[in-house]
């Protein structure tokens, strides 16, 4: 693959292409974090969030995010972060408690509720605040639960780091490295809107647009079994026709122009996606419009192929 870098206007540049924002981008990581301490790479576990409260420090772009998911579920949420301002606009918009400090620091950690926390969430801008605060978390306040967000691959690449022993991180979370790997896929599979995997890496989730004279377009979906090897299974998840839902049964018809969300082992996705769409020839050049954090972490994985 050749790989053209083109430093754009924002420090990450942006995706246009299958709505990925900060609020996506936030929730792909949380779905897709780094996992557990045993694989940082492999992990896709989901990070659920009990009764009780929850410390968030950071209340950037992500952190902001986070805490809105989290608050849409009656969590009891308390944000700790440097800038008033920002947390005083979150507090007029959302039902949780504000800290003005230093997220790093026991004193402030403590005036957050952390002696009674389930479970911290750090997301600040710097990873070693994120860090500290979760080695304080388990070492002093003995919360059960404790997530990073982190940007350095140093502290990714090496499990030992977070380990208990250490910065006694349970989840590490990269939202650019997420990011980058969801790219990734959508640059494997042109073809596709949306491409997700699940059970680490074996389980693959693709949106397509269904096209007229697709094998099943005009056909039910049942019909899809005829078409597959009998050693292939796949499931249409979801369609989505003129932005309404439409519950996929076995009678149901697909038509043009529909959007089609397929699930089916990793190995098996094109033949799948053979069903509703023409394939379309392998990426080859490929400009990046963007030299910051996932500008490059994108430009070193596609070298690599």
């Amino acid at each position: 693959v050749g790989v053209g870098v083109v430093n754009g206007g924002g420090a990450d540049g942006q995706l246009a292409r299958g709505g990925v924002d900060d609020r996506i981008e936030t929730e792909l990581a949380l779905l897709q974090g780094q996992g557990r301490r045993e694989g940082l790479h492999g992990g896709t576990g989901f990070v659920g969030v009990g009764d009780g409260p929850v410390a968030q420090l950071g209340a950037g772009q992500v952190g902001a995010s986070v805490a809105e998911g989290l608050v849409s579920e009656e969590n009891d949420i308390t944000i700790v972060d440097h800038d008033s301002q920002r947390l005083a606009y979150l507090q007029d918009r959302l039902d949780l408690r504000t800290v003005v400090g230093d997220a790093a620091t026991p004193s402030v950690l403590r005036q957050a509720g952390a002696e009674d926390a389930d479970m911290v969430i750090a997301v600040t801008q710097s990873d070693q605040a994120n860090l500290v605060a979760c080695k304080l978390a388990h070492g002093v306040f003995n919360i059960p639960t404790r997530i990073a967000r982190l940007r350095s691959r140093d502290f990714l690449e090496d499990a030992s780091l977070l380990s208990t022993d250490n910065f006694a991180v349970d989840f590490a979370m990269c939202p650019e490295q997420v990011i980058t790997d969801y790219i990734s896929r959508l640059i494997e599979f042109p073809e596709a809107l949306q491409v997700l995997n699940f059970a680490r890496g074996r389980v693959c989730l693709v949106a397509v647009r269904a096209y007229d004279g697709g094998l099943l377009v005009g056909k039910q979906i049942k019909e899809m079994r005829e078409h597959l090897p009998l050693d292939m299974d796949a499931r249409i998840a979801a369609i989505f026709r003129g932005n309404q839902p439409v519950f996929p049964e076995g009678s149901t018809v697909i038509e043009a122009g529909d959007e089609v969300f397929l699930l089916a082992a990793a190995e098996n996705i094109r033949a799948v996606l053979l069903q509703l769409r023409r394939m379309m020839s392998r990426v080859e050049r490929i400009m990046i419009a963007g030299g910051g954090n996932i500008g490059l972490r994108l430009a070193k994985s596609l070298e690599k192929r």
